[in-house]
């Protein structure tokens, strides 16, 4: 009976421990990155304010070939949605929706995860001309984890996870647009 009594004092010690320390964890993230492309800032503008370009570029409908993809809306458009289901847990179900758009400029997208967990978030994507030849392209994702979830923070880095994601998808981007 000792060893029960010791393991639950145990167990209800750790829990507390661990929602104690979630009190002091960030609970919103935001992630950065940006590249340079030797394209027009206008031609670089209307090809990632289309999502469906994404298919191309982004490693997420890279890693699911096979993933069910619907569209709602007028690509390029404030309010169009490009949804998705796959099978696999690192893709998940969800989708983007085109909330704002700042012509030549930005893009703000909402992205709402389904499945493996739920999440809105919030995105854009945004050119700018370095001079006449060369676009600077920024993409951001930024998100909040509520506690106590955001206790996962401490094992799963969403900076560097995301970030290697959009890094990824932006050397596609300009792989794509200086061919």
């Amino acid at each position: 009976m000792k060893i029960i009594k010791r393991l639950f004092f145990w167990a209800i010690f750790l829990t507390s421990l661990a929602l104690l320390i979630a009190l002091f964890l960030p609970t919103q993230f935001r992630v950065v990155r940006s590249a340079m492309i030797t394209q027009p800032s206008d031609t670089v503008f209307q090809y990632v304010k289309l999502l469906k370009n994404q298919e191309a570029y982004g490693v997420w409908w890279k890693a699911d070939p096979k993933m069910q993809k619907t569209y709602t809306g007028t690509d390029g458009e404030v309010g169009f949605i490009s949804a998705w289901k796959s099978k696999i847990d690192e893709v998940g179900t969800g989708q983007q929706k085109i909330v704002a758009i700042e012509a030549g400029k930005r893009i703000d997208l909402e992205l709402t995860f389904l499945e493996p967990f739920e999440s809105t978030n919030d995105s854009y994507i945004a050119t700018a001309p370095l001079d006449a030849q060369n676009t600077r392209v920024t993409w951001s994702i930024n998100g909040e984890m509520p506690y106590p979830m955001n206790l996962m923070g401490l094992f799963f880095d969403m900076e560097e996870a995301l970030g290697q994601d959009l890094e990824k998808g932006l050397k596609n981007l300009k792989g794509l647009l200086e061919k």
